[in-house]
């Protein structure tokens, strides 16, 4: 296996890290700050660092007119319609099944991939999807088959699994045409102005009563660099280097890391089956990869 290869699945992985440990750092914040500020000011501080990163090494591109729609595109996809649906039902639903909602994205992720971008799929992806759905399902529903959440926030959590869907449709329009840098840092941007005019009607007030204290701060600046900037970037990686289809089947890591530090840092119950559903998960997402990973390293003989 290529030094290459194996960066191309440390970024899916690490992307996954960050998105995962984001519903745990959302649970921090917003007991002190609203959803849409909390999504306001992570996109407004990550463009901002964004901005200065660029201007400081110089890799500034300046977006083409033609591919303007599409920057306008991903930004309502992903942060706008994405975030207001997962900032939402985060507040109706546990960080845990909420990343299990989030991480039924690879179940509609060959369907979309295979009609928009004829993107193939074979039995290896099929297989790992249906293992990891298991274990999803072994993370979402109680002894009785029922659902251990809110209705409602579990609706609002779909629609940020549309969203990503469409976003991962989108990026790979502009992916080959600019660095990861230029897209997160525009797409935060125009998703910030997107969000101003709902902070400025609905939370400006609540904003300027509130006082963080220094473990909210904290964790609204983890949003902002790791699940707002450092996912992005490390999730674009890993589609240019492995497909949309391929790269979304790691979102099912997203609920084993979040229930392990949901455990660890929201003092969130980790029984038994929620342990079994996180190996199934990963097992599932091992399977997806399994043809792609025998062929790699048949290659590297």
């Amino acid at each position: 296996m290529s030094i290459q290869t194996i960066k191309v699945y440390l970024a899916a992985v690490l992307s996954m890290l960050f998105w995962g440990l984001s519903f745990v750092w959302f649970k921090i914040v917003v007991t002190c700050y609203n959803p849409i500020t909390i999504i306001f000011l992570r996109l407004i501080i990550s463009g901002s660092l964004m901005i200065i990163f660029m201007l400081l090494t110089r890799s500034w591109q300046t977006i083409r007119r033609k591919h303007l729609k599409y920057f306008l595109l991903l930004s309502f996809s992903q942060p706008f319609c994405y975030f207001l649906g997962e900032s939402f039902g985060l507040t109706m639903v546990s960080s845990t099944v909420a990343s299990v909602v989030i991480a039924t994205i690879p179940l509609f992720s060959p369907i979309a991939a295979y009609f928009m971008v004829k993107e193939k799929v074979n039995i290896y992806i099929i297989a790992g999807i249906i293992v990891s759905f298991a274990g999803i399902l072994l993370m979402l529903l109680n002894p009785d088959l029922s659902l251990n959440a809110s209705p409602k926030g579990v609706m609002l959590l779909f629609v940020a699994v549309f969203a990503a869907l469409a976003y991962s449709i989108i990026i790979r329009k502009i992916s080959h045409e600019y660095n990861p840098v230029t897209i997160i840092t525009h797409q935060n941007l125009i998703g910030a102005i997107y969000f101003l005019p709902l902070f400025l009607i609905f939370d400006l007030r609540h904003f300027l009563t509130v006082k963080p204290t220094p473990e909210i701060m904290l964790a609204m600046l983890q949003l902002a660099v790791f699940a707002s900037t450092l996912a992005y970037v490390f999730y674009i990686l890993a589609i240019k280097g492995m497909g949309m289809i391929r790269a979304n089947v790691f979102t099912n890591l997203i609920p084993v890391f979040t229930g392990l530090f949901s455990f660890l840092i929201l003092n969130e119950r980790f029984t038994a089956i929620k342990i079994a559903g996180m190996i199934l998960v990963m097992f599932g997402v091992l399977v997806s990869q399994s043809h792609r990973i025998g062929r790699l390293l048949l290659k590297s003989k």
